[in-house]
């Protein structure tokens, strides 16, 4: 269970997906206190996205969308300037309610936000199971050596799913779009219009491997 407010990091071009890893830099002051003291707590920050027009008001408080992901710090580095990296495991969405105000000598932002369930319904399984078979073929023209190389079968639907929705280099507001789908049938289903949108616009054998990071 989360808890009713989270340190929130937001950045301009990632979104956080449940139970997908992120490997991270954490450079700045007010991140590096963040993350300090989530590893002294429960070791969760919210991953949110920046709007845009960021730049300008960057240092200070920038407009963020309200849906966001939690993770979990699963592995840190201490560097010896006192940044960090680390990897977070995403764990649940949110929707944030409003910000906190500024406790004293905190740098960093703090919101209060409420987690959305983002579970399989009865009866989704056997839909999705024909939606990532939808899917795996319209990638297929990515991997030239072929995509059962690149997919492993033995992954759990949703979490293919939620690794191709983080991975794919899709536009940032794509990738919130995916994140504020329904759950993950709903996402599978909005991958593969988005990725079709591709193929018509371009043609996804013609990108190559542009789509993988």
């Amino acid at each position: 269970m989360l808890p009713f407010a989270l340190p929130i990091f937001p950045l301009p071009t990632v979104v956080l997906f449940p139970n997908v890893f992120l490997p991270l830099h954490i450079f700045e002051p007010r991140y590096r206190q963040m993350v300090a003291e989530a590893l002294a707590g429960d070791r969760i920050i919210g991953m949110v996205l920046l709007r845009p027009g960021y730049e300008d008001e960057y240092d200070g408080a920038p407009p963020i969308y309200a849906t966001g992901c939690s993770g979990l710090i699963t592995h840190v580095e201490n560097l010896e300037d006192g940044k960090y990296n680390l990897v977070l495991r995403g764990l649940e969405k949110f929707t944030i309610h409003n910000e906190e105000a500024p406790a004293a000598g905190r740098l960093y932002r703090s919101a209060v936000i409420t987690p959305i369930e983002d579970s399989m319904r009865a009866g989704e399984r056997d839909e999705l199971r024909n939606e990532r078979k939808k899917l795996q073929q319209l990638l297929q023209p990515l991997f030239s050596e072929g995509l059962s190389n690149h997919l492993p079968e033995a992954m759990p639907d949703e979490d293919l799913i939620n690794a191709l929705a983080q991975y794919l280099e899709f536009e940032p507001m794509e990738k919130l779009a995916l994140l504020e789908q329904p759950g993950a049938l709903a996402r599978c289903r909005a991958m593969v219009e988005l990725l079709e949108m591709k193929q018509m616009g371009s043609g996804i054998g013609d990108q190559g491997s542009g789509l993988i990071h």
